[in-house]
């Protein structure tokens, strides 16, 4: 069971997962059911959501997000309600979050823009000197952290991403392809963070690359047409697969194994 903290006067909850949604159905437009009657459960760690593209892998991290409301189905944040018409003010406090593309004013610093975000997010204002340092320390941008946005490569934008997701010290962490735009050395580090974020944070990363769930994910979520198609460890991925499958390392064959129209027709999803 994990316990979370409230805030001055109200108790503390305790709640057994961090995100818990049953039969989750979340439809875009008119007609197509981008989560369709999803039962997941994810804890402190780090899971890799991979899938297909158009799997809805980022409808599924915005409504995690509260950005989007569910159809149908229940979510639980931190063991609170998430969706419908109701207020998530206070939960939002407690979640960091990265789009795959985010808005930013091209005029603030990395300092000035992290710490605009973190007032958002209703940081203490005497904590949001030190929080702004550490997390552009912890991306690795501390040398560059008054220089102006516009000034930045994609590369570092996208650290100053992460930065602002993570300087309110989120128990729960959602990254919509992080990586994209990192070179290799700069994804090498973002993994060591991940890690260093997992223990005590749920951390759900969607991603392509494969590698990154390899050296950084204690879980694995694979997701295909809006359903839940395996869930397990990276190992238990890689176990899935054979030689006779499409790919260059394990991950990849048993990624490729399980989405495959066979094991489909096995009732894998």
């Amino acid at each position: 069971m994990m316990t979370a903290v409230g805030a001055a006067g109200i108790a503390p909850q305790t709640y057994a997962w961090e995100v818990r949604a049953t039969g989750l159905k979340v439809r875009v437009g008119k007609n197509r059911m981008a989560v369709d009657g999803l039962d997941l459960s994810l804890g402190t760690g780090v899971h890799g959501l991979v899938g297909p593209n158009g799997a809805g892998k980022t409808t599924l991290i915005r409504t995690m997000a509260t950005v989007r409301r569910p159809t149908e189905g229940t979510l639980e944040l931190l063991g609170e309600p998430a969706g419908g018409l109701g207020e998530h003010r206070a939960l939002r406090r407690r979640i960091g979050y990265l789009p795959q593309e985010f808005g930013y004013y091209k005029r603030f610093t990395v300092r000035e823009f992290v710490e605009y975000m973190a007032w958002l997010k209703e940081v203490p204002k005497a904590d949001i000197p030190a929080k702004v340092q550490h997390a552009v320390d912890r991306v690795g941008l501390a040398d560059r952290a008054d220089d102006k946005m516009k000034a930045l490569s994609g590369g570092m934008v996208r650290r100053v991403g992460i930065a602002q997701a993570i300087v309110n010290d989120p128990k729960i962490l959602l990254l919509d392809e992080p990586t994209a735009g990192l070179d290799p050395a700069q994804r090498l580090r973002f993994r060591e963070l991940l890690q260093q974020l997992g223990t005590d944070t749920c951390v759900v990363v969607s991603t392509h690359l494969v590698e990154d769930i390899a050296a950084a994910c204690t879980g694995v979520v694979l997701f295909a047409e809006g359903r839940l198609v395996f869930q397990g460890t990276p190992d238990e991925l890689a176990a899935a697969g054979t030689s006779e499958h499409v790919g260059d390392s394990p991950l990849e064959r048993g990624y490729s194994a399980l989405l495959s129209p066979t094991e489909q027709g096995k009732g894998t999803w």
